[in-house]
């Protein structure tokens, strides 16, 4: 079982507690069912999302008005959730936070109507929510997107492509980031020159909108790339205003981006695990193998990147959690997904090495995890941009005037 000395840390409630409690006990009775290796990747995904739903975990990602369990988004309930999950299953830990972050810019910033018609289906598991933004030529430069939106009466027209998408092919509705064309008669973008992005909820199975390529990826999930052409989409499914995308975008990863750092933590406790449980019991020249000095520096280099990740993680979720919804933790989610993804990377590495052969035998737990885990220093912003941002608050904050 996973260390849990530091919910006693200053972060945490009591609620808090008791739901890692709950948590464990739950996710050790439903471990077969959580870690779904070898069933085909849809079949699997789909049948996480009704479990977790009817366990009632899916009501931490939506409001207590929308079918949730608290008045709002608590980043550290999030947390807490996700590094639980990955620790048994990386598609548990996927199918989770899909359904908080395709649904988060509804719940950020959505109209009522958008709410009670999309939010109470997330939370019971009953239908699958993604998150559109990324392009062929559009990945950490989200401000470089060329899907466009044109209106047209009452509606939206979507074309363009999307690609790199989470749950593409299996999602029952997408939030989908677009730049918003010009009107007739109107110069530069909007009439000021300036970029303006709209965000549109769009229903599977919407004419115009089709999910063009499946991508097969190291470690198995829904993936693939949404083509738009002349997809029609209502105006009433603007999520917030029209002009206001990229906001509503980067507000919903200030939210979510600490807790893929969190997933990053579940990954890398549990292949500390794995290695302690292995030198623990194998022999080499006549001793264990963590009695050798060389195993225990390895195992402490391991122990401390873990404690150092978890303090970044939960010192964001708390800062968020306590400063209201309009606080911004730009800086303290950067640096906790970038310091626990990486160190997690090592992590893996370094119990691969400790158990030799067995860590790179196809499905064993080190191995899945050394899959698993890459992908995560890539998605939700690269470790390059998380440095770029958090650099940038550095220096914003000794700029005059800046605050510190």
């Amino acid at each position: 079982m996973a260390d849990r000395s530091f919910l006693a840390w200053p972060f945490f409630d009591d609620p808090h507690r008791a739901l890692a409690v709950e948590l464990d006990q739950w996710a050790v009775a439903h471990a077969a069912a959580l870690d779904a290796h070898g069933a085909p990747v849809d079949e699997a995904c789909r049948g996480l999302v009704r479990l977790l739903g009817r366990s009632g975990w899916l009501t931490r990602v939506v409001p207590k008005q929308w079918g949730g369990a608290a008045a709002r988004l608590d980043v550290r309930t999030l947390c807490l959730i996700r590094e639980r999950l990955a620790y048994t299953s990386g598609l548990a830990d996927f199918a989770f936070a899909m359904q908080g972050l395709g649904s988060g810019p509804v719940t950020l910033f959505g109209p009522d109507a958008l709410r009670a018609r999309y939010l109470p289906p997330v939370a019971r598991g009953e239908k699958i929510a993604a998150f559109a933004i990324s392009e062929p030529e559009a990945g950490s430069d989200v401000g470089a997107m060329r899907t466009t939106a044109r209106r047209d009466g009452s509606a939206w027209i979507l074309d363009g492509t999307k690609t790199w998408i989470s749950n593409a092919g299996i999602a029952d509705h997408y939030v989908v980031f677009a730049r918003v064309e010009p009107a007739a008669g109107q110069g530069g973008n909007g009439g000021g020159g300036k970029a303006r992005f709209i965000a549109l909820m769009v229903d599977a199975g919407t004419p115009g909108m089709t999910v063009s390529e499946r991508i097969d990826v190291i470690a198995p999930h829904p993936l693939g790339t949404l083509t738009f052409n002349g997809c029609r989409v209502d105006a009433a499914q603007t999520v917030g205003d029209a002009g206001s995308g990229l906001r509503v975008a980067l507000a919903t990863l200030d939210v979510f981006r600490s807790t893929v750092g969190a997933a990053a933590l579940g990954f890398a406790r549990r292949a500390l695990d794995e290695a302690v449980a292995f030198v623990s019991t194998r022999q080499v020249s006549g001793q264990r193998l963590a009695d050798a000095q060389l195993t225990q520096a390895r195992l402490a280099d391991m122990a401390v990147a873990i404690d150092a990740s978890a303090l970044l993680i939960y010192r964001a979720a708390w800062v968020k959690d306590t400063g209201g919804d309009d606080t911004r933790v730009t800086r303290e989610a950067a640096m906790a997904k970038l310091h626990a993804t990486e160190s997690a990377q090592r992590v893996i590495d370094d119990a691969v090495q400790l158990l030799g052969g067995r860590g790179v035998v196809a499905g064993a737990p080190v191995e899945r995890l050394y899959r698993e885990i890459r992908a995560l220093r890539i998605y939700e912003g690269t470790s390059e941009i998380q440095k770029l941002v958090i650099a940038g608050q550095v220096l914003a904050a000794h700029a005059p005037g800046g605050t510190r």
